[in-house]
């Protein structure tokens, strides 16, 4: 394992992966990146694959526009199919008290470019003519949004990282970050220490513990999501939109012949549990039958349990910590961090060749400072509204 390099990243997830490969396109190929497991085997792997366009802040407005052209080409800039499926996102709301916020979204969307649009019950009933639509009062739909293969894009990203001369070191977890003065100096790892001027702390769910290491606090806890997929069958076409019933944060789209679903436990604290919960499990399906009677004749084929990185305004910490010179943090998407992984990794390539050490703005044209890390110390929050 290389002992120096211009810039060492911890975790080699979406986020890690696209930051290594955006920093080598545009000259700095001397970076490292350390996975305690294996690339993409993390919360990454344990997503669902949404790709959406339909935020309330302009920041994820812009990152996931971005994000959806990459995605949309990957197979041309990457040379793997990831198997996008653009179907769209339909969400479903059954408060009267979501409209307004949900319209007043979707002018913001417009505005920026997205062709997402308000839909009525009929026009739900032609989206999604499955749905129990009793107490459906109307919804949002974007026709670009969709879902793909999480872990075939993050290795595409490696491997184009890997091509351009970055080394990505598996089974490799950092146990200390090495400061000197007010400056970062590198890593330790069990391998040796790793010595940069730059350092990134992209470990999703890990991310406070390692930000410890350097004495800094990031407000990001891992929140337990349990997804399940259904045997092949075909009471339900696989033409359906990702459907989104947004009151219970239930959520299914086509997979494999069958149908991949979950529903996030709202009243469960922050657990380090992956484990999958029989008995929300038991919640899920139930919600999910009442809304879409042709899943009772659906068998669950596997389940599995993930982690959401959760911030308290549900918004990721991007930029400088605060800390030591030279420390900065990717991390805490709250369940939205692989749709925009691509435009991240562009933003903060660009934030850190720009020379600004102790800015959390970037060049780019798209403005990642709402999301600075010490916008919670300033009180300065910036809520994302759709969170599911």
């Amino acid at each position: 394992m290389k002992t120096t390099a211009e810039a060492v990243i911890i975790g080699a997830g979406i986020m890690g992966c696209a930051i290594a490969h955006a920093l080598a396109e545009r000259g700095l190929t001397e970076v490292v990146v350390l996975e305690r497991d294996q690339i993409g085997r993390g919360a990454t792997a344990d997503a669902a694959g949404g790709v959406r366009q339909q935020f309330s802040t302009e920041t994820n407005i812009r990152l996931a526009r971005e994000s959806v052209r990459v995605w949309e080409t990957f197979a041309e800039r990457f040379g793997r199919d990831i198997g996008l499926r653009q179907q769209g996102y339909l969400f479903l709301l059954t408060d009267p008290a979501e409209e307004p916020v949900f319209r007043a979204n979707l002018a913001l969307q417009n505005g920026l470019g997205v062709p997402s649009r308000w839909v009525s019950p009929e026009e739900i009933a032609a989206l999604n003519p499955h749905v129990v639509r009793d107490d459906v009062i109307g919804g949002a739909f974007c026709p670009e949004d969709g879902w793909c293969d999480t872990y075939g894009a993050t290795i595409g990203f490696a491997q184009a990282a890997r091509a351009l001369g970055v080394r990505i070191a598996e089974e490799t977890p950092v146990t200390d970050i090495l400061i000197e003065g007010d400056r970062v100096r590198g890593v330790r790892t069990a391998r040796g220490d790793v010595n940069a001027p730059l350092v990134v702390i992209a470990a999703g769910p890990q991310t406070r513990g390692v930000g410890a290491m350097a004495g800094v606090e990031l407000p990001i806890d891992p929140y337990r999501r349990m997804s399940f997929i259904t045997e092949p069958f075909a009471a339900l076409p696989q033409s359906l939109p990702m459907t989104i019933d947004f009151a219970s944060g239930l959520y299914f789209h086509p997979e494999s012949r069958g149908f991949l679903f979950g529903m996030g436990n709202r009243a469960e604290p922050s657990t380090t549990d992956k484990t999958v919960d029989e008995s929300w499990m038991a919640t899920t399906v139930e919600a999910l039958v009442a809304r879409v009677p042709a899943f009772a004749e659906a068998s669950i084929l596997r389940g599995w349990a993930g982690f959401y990185e959760v911030t308290p305004d549900d918004n990721p910490l991007l930029g400088w910590t605060g800390g030591a010179d030279g420390l900065a943090v990717a991390a805490g998407f709250s369940g939205h961090g692989f749709m925009l992984g691509p435009a991240i990794g562009r933003c903060m390539a660009e934030m850190f060749l720009s020379g600004a050490v102790n800015d959390s703005g970037s060049d780019s044209d798209i403005d990642i400072s709402p999301f600075r890390p010490s916008r919670f110390a300033e009180g300065d929050l910036a809520q994302e509204y759709n969170v599911i």
